[in-house]
């Protein structure tokens, strides 16, 4: 989510509570939530439920979206920090998941080389298959 859909809450002084603003907050508080979560068990290699952890970020993102559109224009000094530090969240979440990604394309890759190696009998390779002697 690009910083611009925030544009009517950067920088500025205003901060009344509407019911629009607090469905806002507890939008952004349950994504906050998820986040950290998530984090907390990409950085430290808890256990992870990704589908759960999936849900519950779609359906914050779309309560948080559908709030966002519901705010009148203004600024609102509160909401910019709080957007920032939900920027800096998934920021931090986009390089996690990319690492546990990065890791898991490795894993495949020597799987595959160990698949390829396993079921070559060394016919047409150019080395000898392991535990074999060159003829």
């Amino acid at each position: 989510m690009s910083i611009e859909f925030f544009a009517p809450l950067l920088p500025g002084g205003r901060s009344a509570s509407t019911p629009v603003r607090t469905t806002l907050i507890s939008a952004l508080d349950r994504l906050e939530e998820v986040l950290d979560v998530e984090n907390g068990a990409l950085a430290g290699g808890g256990d992870l439920d990704i589908e759960e952890i999936n849900r519950r970020k779609t359906r914050s993102l779309l309560e948080l979206s559908r709030a966002a559109r519901a705010l009148p224009p203004g600024e609102d000094a509160e909401l910019a920090v709080r957007v920032g530090r939900l920027k800096d969240k998934l920021d931090e979440n986009r390089y996690l998941v990319s690492v546990q990604l990065g890791a898991a394309q490795e894993v495949g890759a020597i799987l595959d080389t160990a698949l390829r190696e396993a079921e070559s009998d060394g016919t047409y390779s150019a080395r000898p298959v392991r535990g074999e002697t060159p003829r």
